[in-house]
C-alpha cells in the first residue's frame, strides 16, 4: 500500500505506520517495548484497502479469499482476532457475506471479532442483527464495540438492544460488549451526524487548526452558515458528539455482559476526556457516588471479564502465578479530573500502577515507560 490510506485509517499518519505483514507489525511493537500490554486485532478495513482497488462495492470471492489468507497469517503470528468498522466509509459497502468469508480463519483459530456495528442510531436493530448473524455463522466470540444509541429519537432504546443481545446469549452465542462512561462519543467530524447532536465539539481540523476545542454550532452561528456546511469546510477533522442519553449509558454499563473500555486517540488536539478519565470516572461517579455498580463488579468489568473474553491467560485476576498487572487506588478518593474543556487532566486517588510486576506510575508520575508486552494469541 503506497498511496495515502483513506480516513479513518490515516488518523495515525499517512506514512509512518506501514508494515509488510501483521507479523512484522507485532515484531516492531515488541521491539519498541510498549508502555502497556497490547493484544492486537487485524483491521478489516485495512485488509480491504490492501486487497481492493475500489472500496465502494462488496469484495469479490477472490478478494475476500486473499483477505482471509492475510488474516490467517496474522492469527498465526499472534493476532487476537479481527476488528470491523462497517460504520466507516472504507468498509461501508462490505456485506455480511464478505465479513463471514474474510473471518473464516477465526473459527479454527479460536479468535474473536470486535465489531463497530453499521449504525448506532435509527437503524441500530438491523445493525445488531447483522453483527450477531456474523458472529453466529463464524461460531466465535463477538464483541460489540462501545455499544451506545445516538440521537434523541433513540434515547431509551437500550432496553430493546440489550434484550436482543441477551436473547442471543441465552441461545448459546458468545457475545459481549464494551462501553465508556460518557454521554458523548468521538470520531471523525461527519456532517451527517451533526443533526443528531445537542452539541458538537471540534477535536482537530487540518484545514482550520484554531477550531479545535470550539463548538461547531457556535462556529456556525458566527459564520451564519448551517452547521453541516461548516463541518464540511473543516475537513479533515474530528469531533465529540453529545447525542447519547445518560440513562442508556448507565443501563448498558450495568449489564452483566458489558466490559469497561475507553476508546480514542490520544494525539487529538482537544481529545475526548475518556482517554484520561474513563476508569477513575466509573470508580468515582458510578460506584462511589451513584452506587450503580459495586466496587468489586466495576473492577471485574475492567479486568477479569475483559481478560477472559479476549483470551488473555494469566491476566485480569489477582492470583499466585498470574502476571502482576495491578492498580492500587483509594476507593474513597479516586476521581476523574479530565473534562471536555481540559481533557488531559490526570485523575486523582491512584497511588501506583504496576505492569508485569514493574512499577510504572506512582502518584501520577511516570516511573517506567516500557514495561508492557505484546500479548500474542496462544
Amino acid at each position: 500500500m503506497t498511496k495515502a490510506p483513506p480516513a479513518p485509517l490515516d488518523l495515525l499518519g499517512t506514512s509512518d505506520w506501514r508494515f509488510e505483514s501483521f507479523a512484522a507489525y507485532l515484531d516492531a511493537l515488541e521491539l519498541a517495548q510498549p508502555a502497556v500490554n497490547a493484544a492486537c486485532l487485524v483491521g478489516h478495513a485495512t485488509l480491504r484497502v490492501k486487497h481492493m482497488q475500489q472500496l465502494d462495492r462488496p469484495a469479490t470471492k477472490h478478494e475476500a479469499a486473499r483477505m482471509a489468507d492475510d488474516l490467517e497469517r496474522a492469527l498465526q503470528a499472534g493476532a487476537t482476532g479481527l476488528s470491523t468498522g462497517v460504520y466507516y466509509l472504507p468498509a461501508q459497502c462490505a456485506t455480511a457475506d464478505e465479513l463471514i468469508a474474510v473471518g473464516r480463519p477465526l473459527t479454527a483459530a479460536g479468535g474473536l471479532v470486535a465489531m463497530h456495528i453499521r449504525d448506532e442510531g435509527d437503524a441500530i436493530t438491523a445493525a445488531l442483527r447483522e453483527a450477531l448473524h456474523i458472529g453466529k455463522q463464524l461460531g466465535i466470540t463477538t464483541v460489540l464495540s462501545h455499544h451506545k444509541l445516538v440521537g434523541t429519537a433513540n434515547h431509551g432504546r437500550s432496553t430493546e438492544t440489550l434484550g436482543m443481545i441477551e436473547t442471543a446469549a441465552a441461545q448459546g452465542q458468545s457475545v459481549c460488549m464494551d462501553c465508556y462512561p460518557y454521554n458523548a462519543s468521538s470520531t471523525m467530524l461527519l456532517p451527517a451526524r451533526v443533526h443528531q447532536s445537542s452539541d458538537v465539539l471540534v477535536t482537530w481540523s487540518k484545514t482550520e487548526p484554531e477550531a479545535a476545542g470550539r463548538s461547531l454550532f457556535d462556529l456556525a452561528r458566527e459564520r451564519n452558515q448551517p452547521a453541516e456546511e461548516v463541518a464540511k469546510a473543516l475537513q479533515p477533522a474530528g469531533a465529540i458528539y453529545f447525542a447519547m442519553d445518560e440513562a442508556d449509558v448507565s443501563r448498558i454499563m450495568a449489564h452483566p455482559l458489558t466490559m469497561i473500555g475507553s476508546d480514542g486517540l490520544a494525539h487529538d488536539v482537544q481529545p475526548h476526556p475518556r482517554l484520561w478519565g474513563t476508569f477513575p470516572r466509573v470508580l468515582g461517579r458510578y460506584v462511589r457516588e451513584q452506587r450503580l455498580l459495586s466496587l468489586e463488579l466495576a473492577v471485574h468489568k475492567m479486568t477479569g471479564l475483559s481478560a477472559r473474553r479476549f483470551g488473555l491467560k494469566g491476566r485480569g485476576v489477582l492470583a499466585v502465578g498470574n502476571y502482576a498487572d495491578v492498580v492500587i487506588f483509594d476507593e474513597h478518593q479516586v476521581t476523574d479530573r479530565a473534562s471536555y474543556q481540559q481533557p488531559t487532566q490526570v485523575s486523582t486517588g491512584i497511588d501506583a500502577v504496576y505492569v508485569n510486576g514493574v512499577l510504572v506510575c506512582e502518584h501520577g508520575q511516570t516511573v517506567h515507560s516500557h514495561a508492557g508486552r505484546v500479548l500474542r494469541r496462544s
